[in-house]
């Protein structure tokens, strides 16, 4: 499937408890449902083909013969479907019963693989029936064809995904403190599939998630959990169907329980793979017992069947969101706490501007100031009116220093900036590039020189999408002395201001909480530019493009290392409805231009806290040359097909 996904289903069927023939005919309408669904990867429960509450039963051949038969009829019927499918069934081996996965396949049963741990505890007596499986691969006889029998044996797709490979699990399984699974992915395995039969309890189905989702993340790697249904339930045991698709952590799907069917999800073996490769702890291959079967699906492309965030920095639930502004903000403020700890300094200057970067920096320094128990008098924030500075930004800016107790300075830069211009050779009244930066060094070295002054630090308030992008004066607003918002993508920036805000007006300050609003409903501007009848002329977002589509771009560029394709697809899904394939696409290529020939100014950027997994700090997790050519991404954009 194109740019690395693959459709996985969980079926539970409804079965008859010792009926393999009814129950095979289950299982082949559960593959054709799923298969409907655009399913690849379609997993069953444990022991679908006889059912897991056979008790006895299980020592009769007569069973577990039809139980072989019924595998064999479901084998054949895969002969025309694109599908790779794992089904359960006890199986006679070497004179012991098993409980086994069969991986069935283009007409063949391609391997076969017995569970691990047998439970023998409360309600679960399975030792009476079962053995347990082993790591060495034998070769058992099914129908006249030696097949692949053991735990070690990871099935590997040809072609299209060259990056797919699947191990199995049974249940108990993943219960253990040691689960095979762990061994599966230090062999490469990215699918894990879980056939299970795990009966209903009070609290048991908020555990079961808990424990796939942590597996899925702990081994780097897509789970598939199919369970037995109510159809199983039987005496004592009630099934419930409780079937679960995660992947790294994240839940894609999970069924109703007590309810029958099919669930599927699109995983993203890709992500999978560019996670691995991040993490050099991660070892793989480093068993060489395990027996590789190969398999080849092309499912068809279709829909990808997952959920595309389109601010990815931002969680979409308050709550969750709410305590991820909490987390950013201690962590921002106990950062420079630490720098001016260290430095013995108890002064802090901030270039107040009234727009967001530099509200949420005074707002860090000031929670930074109050845990090292200063006096506010000793933040100093400084609004430098030049040139394009509206009335609305400076009252902004001279409110939110009042209102939070700071030291107020005024400094007009406009006879200096002229004087200056004018010492150089420029005109004036030409506003090019060399009329805006000069106003943002003069900036910076009132900034430097009033630390000096007042024996304090330079708080940065430049953002990391600015910082991606490029868009800071080089030794302008690009340097400071510690960046406190260097780690925060400025679609996150908006929603810390406005966390900032609520807390103003719970905390009954609604001058501060006014103020906020009104810093959050300003369009965002360098305002160097001179205001149109008072108002902010010149609009970031206007040239260099929305915030929201580059951070988009920079989190999967920088977090998964996806090529552009990719991205513009996931784009295109995640802002359907927002901008169309050929604006995503315009600004994609402004985004990897800038981003690789701005690279110069990332490489000397100040110490600033890193607070997401996401970060351009020269010293952590972009260690990129500043000189690299941006030919291979760029060619790539131009070969894209719009949406």
């Amino acid at each position: 499937m194109k740019d690395g996904f693959v459709r996985v289903a969980a079926v539970t069927p409804g079965i008859r408890v010792a009926d393999p023939r009814y129950n095979a005919d289950r299982v082949i309408e559960g593959i054709d449902a799923a298969a409907a669904k655009g399913a690849g990867i379609i997993v069953f429960p444990e022991m679908v083909l006889s059912g897991y509450t056979c008790g006895d039963l299980l020592l009769q051949h007569r069973l577990i013969d039809a139980c072989k038969d019924g595998l064999k009829t479901i084998a054949e019927y895969t002969s025309d479907l694109d599908v790779l499918v794992f089904v359960g069934l006890p199986y006679y081996f070497r004179d012991k019963l098993y409980s086994v996965a069969a991986a069935v396949h283009r007409g063949l049963c391609l391997g076969i693989v017995p569970k691990t741990f047998i439970p023998a505890y409360s309600e679960f007596y399975e030792t009476r029936y079962f053995t347990s499986g082993n790591a060495s691969v034998l070769t058992t006889d099914f129908f006249g064809t030696g097949i692949p029998f053991g735990t070690h044996i990871i099935f590997e797709n040809g072609e299209s995904l060259p990056d797919l490979k699947i191990a199995c699990e049974i249940c108990e399984d993943a219960w253990v403190p040691a689960p095979p699974s762990i061994v599966h992915a230090m062999a490469g395995a990215d699918v894990i599939v879980n056939l299970s039969a795990s009966d209903e309890v009070i609290g048991k189905d908020a555990y079961r998630r808990q424990l796939i989702a942590s597996a899925s993340a702990t081994r780097v790697a897509a789970y598939v959990y199919a369970s037995a249904g109510a159809g199983e339930s039987s005496q004592d045991l009630v099934f419930g169907g409780h079937d679960i698709i995660a992947e790294n952590g994240q839940i894609l799907a999970e069924s109703e329980l007590f309810s029958e069917g099919v669930i599927t999800a699109d995983i993203d073996v890709e992500r999978l793979m560019a996670e691995r490769r991040r993490m050099n702890t991660f070892t793989e291959n480093v068993y060489d017992d395990y027996v590789r079967i190969p398999f080849l699906i092309n499912p068809r492309t279709v829909d990808i069947k997952r959920n595309v965030p389109p601010l990815p920095f931002v969680p979409s639930d308050n709550a969750e969101r709410k305590a991820r502004c909490e987390q950013i903000s201690d962590i921002q403020a106990m950062g420079l706490a630490k720098r001016l700890e260290h430095t013995g300094l108890h002064n802090a200057i901030v270039g107040l501007s009234g727009g967001l970067d530099s509200t949420l920096a005074l707002l860090v320094t000031v929670r930074a100031f109050d845990r090292l128990g200063l006096d506010r008098a000793g933040i100093h924030a400084v609004t430098m009116p030049g040139f394009g500075t509206t009335g609305r930004t400076y009252d902004n800016a001279v409110n939110l220093a009042k209102t939070l107790g700071c030291d107020l300075m005024e400094v007009d830069i406009k006879k200096s900036v002229t004087q200056h211009m004018e010492d150089i050779g420029a005109d004036i009244n030409e506003h090019d590039v060399t009329y805006e930066n000069a106003q943002a060094r003069e900036r910076t070295q009132i900034l430097m020189d009033i630390a000096n002054k007042k024996a304090g630090l330079v708080i940065g308030t430049g953002d990391m999408s600015e910082l991606a992008l490029g868009w800071a004066t080089y030794n302008g607003d690009h340097m400071s002395m510690y960046g406190v918002n260097a780690g925060v993508p400025k679609t996150l920036v908006r929603h810390l201001v406005s966390y900032y805000a609520s807390e103003a007006e719970e905390d009954g300050k609604s001058e501060l909480a006014a103020t906020l609003k009104d810093v959050l409903d300003t369009p965002v501007s360098p305002e160097l530019l001179p205001p149109e009848n008072g108002e902010i002329s010149q609009k970031t977002e206007d040239i260099v493009g929305p915030y929201e589509l580059h951070d988009f771009f920079l989190y999967y560029m920088l977090r998964f290392g996806f090529s552009p394709s990719k991205i513009y697809r996931l784009a295109c899904m995640a802002h359907r409805g927002s901008y169309d394939g050929e604006t995503i696409l315009k600004w994609m290529k402004i985004f990897y231009k800038r981003f690789f020939s701005q690279q110069f100014k990332r490489s000397c950027l100040p110490d600033g806290p890193k607070v997401g997994t996401v970060a351009v700090s020269p010293r952590g997790d972009l260690r990129m040359p500043s000189d690299a050519s941006a030919e291979l991404w760029m060619t790539e954009l131009e070969d894209i097909v719009l949406s």
